[in-house]
């Protein structure tokens, strides 16, 4: 698993997202974040961490720019979270997309949080090609989450 590609944030950017999350948590959302909440694999314990909830044709989507992260192992091994932006929570199930489906919902993210996540995206960008999208896939889960509550 170690080969998997995963960029830390750097001090910087943990203080930012630590202030995103905040916001989320009391009623602030930036362009549409939420902080997602979900089981610790190891710890069973709540992690939080701030997410740009994404809509492809109808559905609800998380991406994980950075890669394989904590909350994306998380994830695989709980099956859902929450969302929270401000008192409004909202429980979900998701499904990780297997690396063939992913094209169509990667462009359109890159389209909508570019400005904030393309420097984790190794130079691919929306308007790369499908083929560039396609040989990134691997290194960003995504995940279909349906909301339960």
């Amino acid at each position: 698993m170690s080969s998997q590609y995963y960029l830390q944030g750097s001090p910087m950017a943990i203080r930012l997202n630590n202030v995103i999350g905040w916001l989320a948590r009391h009623g602030l959302s930036l362009a549409g974040t939420a902080e997602m909440s979900v089981r610790g694999r190891k710890s069973g314990q709540m992690q939080r961490v701030p997410v740009n909830p994404h809509t492809y044709e109808g559905g609800q989507y998380l991406v994980s720019a950075r890669g394989h992260s904590q909350w994306v192992r998380n994830m695989r091994a709980a099956g859902g979270g929450e969302l929270r932006v401000g008192r409004k929570v909202r429980a979900f199930t998701a499904v990780e997309l297997p690396d063939a489906e992913k094209l169509p919902v990667l462009r359109t993210y890159l389209e909508k949080w570019g400005w904030e996540v393309n420097q984790y995206f190794k130079g691919v960008t929306a308007k790369s090609t499908d083929e560039e999208l396609v040989a990134a896939a691997a290194d960003h889960p995504v995940f279909r989450i349906t909301v339960t509550k």
